[in-house]
Formats: structure tokens, C-alpha cells, sequence
């Protein structure tokens, strides 16, 4: 692969007049530069703030745990989480402590339904991934790894549906989200089943990988074509931006099977070295933190750090 060419101090600035949470990842992530100063920032200004003051006494955002979408407590923490808050937070260390302490079905997962008995494990492996992320006691993250390992499937990966109707198949969306939350446990220095887990992620990487990020392992056709939009925040839905920004996150290696995404990804990048915001989710939320169809902070900074990490260079005419 090609070195990396940050020759990028145009964007570089239009990416620091952003939020501070997108100044302390640019600082960290493209100019290998630590400012705890601007991560301790985040919550009290900008995007952070915004979130924080949403909190209801009660320990909740939104209606509760999972409702309404996009504003229940477990997508805002998911949001922190992304923002790179501080993980010493203590309202968010108190409201994750409750789930934890609460939110449990019978099967050990996280499981907010009164009507529906088996716990989705796309949702706890986004709720792994925070709870990692927050620094949440390992005692009370064990039903959960016990229940995801329960949740590997044949093919390698994992499927929310498998538990529930009978799904064979595992899904991208839900394997992504429960890598995210393995990786997120490893790297907070967890260690209960950990061996299991790092298993559980290889096979899951795979899974990924075999699928060339967005093609059916069986006809090469496209699986479906949201995965090529550009989303932000990304919830539990998968694209190939997140999972090369995932792979690039946990340290990966460059597998030529990516090589298809990364050329779809690089062919998105306006003549002004900006990536737009091509979609979002539809559902209830706090904020726009960006418009779709606009140049986007957010995108811009994940590609970027994607091609850094895997030595490609930012130019329209990838070899």
C-alpha cells in the first residue's frame, strides 16, 4: 500500500473549526497529538453538553432505556461514547451502572422488552461496547459476555434475529456491533472469557471479510446499497465506513478484501477533499449535529483516519 499523504492543512483547519469532540479525535488521530485538555472539554461545551443536559434525574434520557429511538439512554451513550468523553464521567458512569444493575432478561443479556424473552445481542454488544468504554465493573458485565458467546453462529458471526426466529445467516449489522463491544472490552483490559471473545472476534472479522465489506459471498452482488451511504451517527445499522473504521480502530491489518469498499469509499470524496453526510435514520432525536446532503465533519474524519491507518493516500486517483 501506498504511504499516507496528510498534505491535507485545508481541511485539517475546516476540520478543527468543528466541535470540540472532532477537535480531540484530529488532534489524537491524523496529527498524533494527546490534548486531554480538549477531551475534558467535551462535556462541558459543544455536542457533549448538548447531550448531558438532556439527562433526566432519574438516570435516563429520552422515555428510558430504549425508547424513543434515537433518544433513549442507550443511544445517547452510545453518542458519548463516540464523542470521546470522558470515560470518568460520573452521570454516565451512574446511568450505565443502571442498566447494568437493571436491565437484565433471564438469558443474562441486556433486555429492555416486557413482551420479548431473549435478549437481542446487537444490542448488547453496542451496550458492551460503552459499558467497556465507561469503565463499567467486570462483575457486571459477565451474564453479558456469557449470553453473546451463546450467540455465535456456524458462519462465524452473529445475528439478533438467531435467537428469536431461527435466522441461519448471521448479519453484518449485528456482527460489527458485537466486534465493536469485543474490542472495546479488550482494550479496557477486561479479562473474564476473554480467550473465547478474541475467538468469537477473528471468526467475526472474517465474516466481514469474506463478504468483501458489502458483497454476498455467494453471487458478488451487492447485499444492499445502504451499505454504500455514508451515515452519522450510525446507530446499530452497518455500512462500509463503519466497518472500515472498525478495522482500522482494533488495530487491523490490510486485507485486500477491503480493497472493493475502499475504492467505493475514495470515490465519494468531493473535488473539495470533503465527504458529505449522504444519510440518516429516521426516528426521534436530540440535535442535528450535521445536515445530509452537506460536507461532513464527521465522515471526513473517519475516512481520513482510515486511509492513515492502512497508508493509502488522499488522492483521487488510488492505484
Amino acid at each position: 500500500m501506498a504511504a499516507i499523504e496528510m498534505n491535507n492543512d485545508e481541511i485539517i483547519k475546516w476540520l478543527l473549526e468543528g466541535d470540540v469532540s472532532i477537535q480531540y479525535q484530529v488532534k489524537r488521530e491524523l496529527l498524533s497529538i494527546e490534548r486531554e485538555d480538549l477531551r475534558n472539554r467535551i462535556e462541558i461545551e459543544g455536542w457533549g453538553v448538548d447531550f448531558l443536559v438532556r439527562r433526566r434525574k432519574d438516570g435516563n434520557w429520552g422515555r428510558k432505556f430504549y425508547q424513543p429511538k434515537w433518544t433513549s439512554t442507550h443511544y445517547t451513550l452510545l453518542d458519548l461514547r463516540n464523542l470521546y468523553i470522558s470515560p470518568d464521567n460520573f452521570l454516565i458512569r451512574e446511568s450505565v451502572d443502571m442498566i447494568a444493575s437493571g436491565e437484565k432478561g433471564n438469558d443474562g443479556g441486556i433486555n429492555p422488552s416486557d413482551t420479548i424473552q431473549n435478549s437481542d445481542v446487537c444490542l448488547n454488544g453496542m451496550f458492551l461496547n460503552y459499558a467497556s468504554y465507561f469503565r463499567t465493573d467486570e462483575k457486571k458485565l459477565k451474564s453479558i459476555i456469557d449470553f453473546i458467546l451463546t450467540q455465535c453462529m456456524a458462519d462465524g458471526g452473529f445475528n439478533c434475529r438467531s435467537n428469536r426466529s431461527g435466522a441461519k445467516h448471521s448479519s453484518l449489522h449485528s456482527t460489527l456491533s458485537v466486534l465493536e463491544g469485543i474490542t472495546e472490552y479488550e482494550f479496557n483490559g477486561y479479562t473474564y472469557r476473554l480467550d473465547e471473545l478474541k475467538k468469537a472476534e477473528r471468526s467475526s472479522k472474517e465474516f466481514i471479510l469474506l463478504h468483501h465489506l458489502f458483497l454476498s459471498d455467494k453471487t458478488g452482488d451487492i447485499i444492499h446499497t445502504d451499505f454504500l451511504r455514508l451515515s452519522y451517527p450510525c446507530r446499530w445499522k452497518y455500512d462500509i465506513l463503519k466497518a472500515l473504521d472498525y478495522f482500522q480502530y482494533s488495530g487491523s491489518k490490510w486485507d485486500e478484501r477491503m480493497k472493493p469498499a475502499m475504492d467505493v469509499l475514495i470515490k465519494k470524496k468531493r473535488k473539495d477533499n470533503r465527504w458529505l453526510l449522504q444519510a440518516n435514520h429516521p426516528g426521534q432525536i436530540h440535535f442535528d449535529m450535521e445536515k445530509v446532503g452537506k460536507p461532513s465533519r464527521w465522515n471526513t474524519l473517519r475516512v481520513l483516519r482510515v486511509l492513515k491507518h492502512f497508508g493509502i493516500e488522499n488522492n483521487s486517483n488510488r492505484q
